[in-house]
Formats: C-alpha cells, structure tokens, sequence
C-alpha cells in the first residue's frame, strides 16, 4: 500500500510540475536556480523510491523540468539567434561542420555544437562528453557564451535522445535537416518506429523549413512532419546533385539552384559526403547565400577530425580513422573504401556496451563481407563483458564467411588490437580502417573513464612499427633514430599549427 501510495504521489507531483508549474515559471535566475536544485533532489527522490518502470514513464516529465529550469537559469539565450538543428543517423557531424564552414566564410557569426566540438567561428574546442547533444544546463550554458558573442545562426547536432528527453526545450529551430535514418538505438527506443519518432520532433519544432534526404525510404515521414519542406539527393529531390565525379580525396558535382548552376567541390571522398553536402547546400539557399559563398563555403572545409581522417606516418599502405558505429556507416564507408583499395582491406571495430545489442552481429555480417580481414576490439565496454562483445560480433562476421585466426582475429585489449592490424598491412596496396572511436578523447571500461586519442594512438602504433624493422642487427653499434620527434613534423601536426580549428579539420565521413 505504501508502495502504491508513494508512486502515485510521485506521478501527480510529475504531472504538476510538467504541466502547471513550468508554464508559470518567470525569468529569475535565483528561483531558476531554486528550481535547478529542485529537480534534481525529485529525480535522487524519485530514483530511490520507484521501480524502473515507473521512472521511465516519469523521465520525460523530469528531463522537461530540468531543460525548462536550465533555459530559465540562461535567460533563454537562444531567443534572437537564428538555429539549424540536424539530426539523422549518421552525416549528422559532418554536415553541421559543412554549413557551419559555409556560414563563417559567408561572413556571419556561427555557433556550432557537435559530437566532435562547439564554439564560434573559428574558436572551435574539442567535445569532451560521450554524448552528441549535451545536457540542458550545459546546452544553455553554451548558448549562453555564444549570445556573448553576439552570434547569428547556431548549427546544432541534435539526436533521439535529446529530442525524447526535452534538452533542446527553450531552443527556437528555423531549420530542421534529416540525414538519414537507419538502424540505431533500438536499446533505448525499443523500435524503430520510436526511433523516427523521436527524430521527426525536431522537424514539428522548425519554424520555417525541413530540409529532407529524399533517397531515405522514411522522406515521406518527415515531410508529414513539417509545414514546408525542400527535398535533396543523388537519385531524387528538389536539389539533385549531377554530373558527378568522385576522388580518392573528395567529390565534384553539379546542382541547379536558383536559376544557376552551381559548381561543388568537397575535400571529402565517398558518396555518403555528397549527400551530407547536398543538405548543407539546400540550408545555404534558404538562408539566402549566393552560388558564390556556396561554393566557396563548402571548398574551403578540409574535414573533420575523427571523420575518414588519413593518418599519414610515413607508412606505405592507408590508415583511416573513422567514428562510424550503426551497420548503415559501415555499408557506405567501406564500401567507399573497398572501391579504392586494390590490395588489402584490413578493418578494426567493436561495439559498445550499454547500447543496442542488436546490431553487433550485422555489423560483423557487413564487415565480414566487404573487408578482407577483420579485427574486434574493445570500444567502450562499460560495465558489460567485452569478450561477450566480440563474440556477438564474430558470429555475424563468422556467417558473411570469415574464419578465426584466419582472416578473424578476437583482440580486446584496442591498444594490442591496432597494433595487430598494422602488422597485418604489408604492401602500399592494402587499407587498415579503424572504426568506432573517431574523435573521441576517452574510453570507457568497467574500471571508469581513460583517456584514449584514436588517432595519436595509430600514428604511434605505426612508429613503432617502422622502428622496429629499423633497429640495427646484433653486434652493431648504429644507434636506432628516435622515432618519438617525428611525429611533431607529420603533415597531420602541421595542419594542427597552421589554424587553430584545424584539428577538427580533418577528412569526415558520414558518422
């Protein structure tokens, strides 16, 4: 009975709170604030009194309690700015930097928030938290900075997990843009159904437009979703890319545009990369930039870091880092790569725990298909079994043909595993891909967060290498080089030092 009594109690203070209490709040910071503390003593309240199932159906009233209080807190600062939200399953990273880019180099103040970074212009600092769109307080606190500086359009990644918990709640949205929608968080949304659910608020939200990829079967979804919408693509749409070349280093193509025909040039390859611009090219026309400004907007981003990014060592065969995770990010990407590749193609990945376990095996099935050798690692465990990991994972390469300690190779340990994949390049034909990390500065164990740099990792597994093939045979006196100082002289590192934001600069895929 008591039981019965505290959850019910619970549910109408829920209630009041999402529905009478929020509605009337006023803009003060110390009540704000008040309610901040206020919040977050239910959701400790609430999280020690009620079984799991009723917390979940009190989530959504608490996480809109706390994104309104964090707006309030701010002054909703994102009143008077103009914002792009982009959401979608992958490309979401890739093509905010894009617009972004297009939107500094069109000579306007720009805020970006992203997986990768956040920041101004071309003061851009690394993202740090394992999540793409941030909390309500720290997303207010962000947009905050950027009132400071007096910016005009935000360019803001936005995912199901924020939309179905109310972070961006105080955010007004001009333009809405979808990059795809694919299989992905099913551990959290339970269906896919829900999933695009979730998606298609932030397109209820846009004030002025949805821009939609019309080669994704759920387009229609989303057109439904929004007042007016501008459909791009390859095979269809409104905005349709033509006449198009593609490079190891990037794309070339054509668009008719407001009775002119546009010249595209993006310094990244595969054809997931012109889609992702295909969308930034559609924002660029209804914000109002000329062919001009488009073009040269989306010429001048070299990449972006974690994002198909060459790791260039001196060694003779390629390696990439990518962040790609979901089946569909390994279908495009190593596709892409596959058709470039005429030797070799060696891919390192894992898969998270805590997250959807449904997609392991297919993303070994599709790996284990395109790539000619395979090694699972660890990503970020957390409190889950890896070796469990890698087991889901090897039966779906195991089914598309691979065979263990073959052309299949279990390693958990991600530092022994690059290590292993680079051993495993021996000619300037062969690629090794390295997936699942990407930007990402940390990586999580079940003994807590370590500090992890996917690429600074690859590039000194691959030093090491070259050092080891250079040490001098037994009994003579040449001393082996120092492989540690060169890797300050890299092109990579150099690219850091010419421009601040250049470090998310690099080469961007459709993660």
């Amino acid at each position: 009975m008591v039981r019965i009594t505290e959850c019910f109690a619970a549910l109408t203070l829920a209630y009041l709170l999402a529905q009478k209490i929020m509605p009337l709040m006023v803009l003060n910071t110390t009540k704000s604030g008040i309610i901040c503390a206020m919040a977050f003593s239910l959701k400790q309240t609430l999280k020690n009194t009620l079984p799991p199932s009723v917390l979940a159906a009190l989530e959504p009233g608490y996480r809109l309690l706390e994104a309104t209080a964090a707006a309030a807190n701010q002054g909703f600062p994102a009143q008077g700015m103009h914002v792009i939200g982009v959401t979608g399953t992958n490309g979401k990273t890739t093509t905010c930097f894009m617009i972004h880019r297009m939107l500094v180099e069109a000579g306007y103040n720009a805020g970006l928030m992203t997986t990768v970074a956040y920041g101004v212009n071309d003061d851009i600092t690394s993202q740090t938290e394992h999540m793409t769109t941030v909390s309500a307080p720290l997303l207010q606190q962000r947009l905050a900075e950027f009132r400071r500086h007096n910016v005009q359009w935000v360019v803001l990644e936005v995912t199901s997990h924020a939309l179905a918990q109310h972070r961006i709640f105080g955010v007004p949205i001009d333009i809405a843009v979808m990059t795809n929608v694919t299989h992905e968080h099913l551990d959290y949304h339970k269906t896919f159904e829900r999933y695009r659910a979730a998606k298609t608020r932030l397109f209820k939200l846009a004030r002025r437009v949805g821009i939609i990829n019309a080669d994704d079967p759920s387009a229609a979804v989303f057109e439904q979703a929004v007042p007016r919408s501008l459909c791009y693509g390859i095979a269809g749409g409104d905005i349709r890319a033509t006449n198009i070349t593609q490079t190891a280093s990037g794309s070339r193509y054509d668009v008719w545009l407001m009775g002119q025909m546009h010249h595209i040039t993006i310094n990244m390859p595969g054809e997931f990369n012109i889609a992702n611009s295909l969308a930034a090219v559609a924002v660029g026309h209804e914000v109002g930039l000329s062919r001009a400004q488009i073009e040269q907007g989306l010429a001048a981003l070299t990449g972006v870091e974690g994002r198909m990014t060459v790791v260039d060592a001196g060694q003779p065969f390629s390696a990439i880092v990518d962040f790609a995770h979901t089946p569909d990010a390994f279908e495009r990407l190593l596709g892409s790569v596959r058709a470039s590749t005429k030797g070799k193609l060696i891919v390192l990945f894992g898969s998270a725990g805590q997250r959807d376990e449904s997609k392991r095996a297919i993303q070994g099935k599709i790996a284990g298909r395109i790539a000619d050798e395979l090694i699972i690692t660890e990503e970020d465990d957390r409190d889950v079994d890896g070796q469990h990991i890698l087991t889901q994972i090897a039966k779906g390469a195991e089914a598309a043909g691979k065979t263990q300690d073959t052309d299949l190779f279990l390693i958990h340990d991600r530092a022994e595993a690059i290590r292993f994949a680079i051993r495993r390049a021996r000619t300037a034909r062969d690629t090794v891909v390295f997936l699942g990390k990407g930007h990402e500065k940390t990586i999580e164990r079940a003994d807590g967060t370590h500090p992890w740099d996917e690429i600074t990792e690859v590039r000194n597994a691959i030093h090491e290498q070259q050092a080891s093939k250079k040490k001098p045979a037994k009994g003579k006196s040449k001393r082996t080089k120092d492989v540690s100082k060169p890797l300050l002289k890299t092109k990579d590192k150099a690219k850091h030092k010419k421009k601040p934001a250049s470090r998310h600069s690099k080469r961007a895929s459709a993660s």
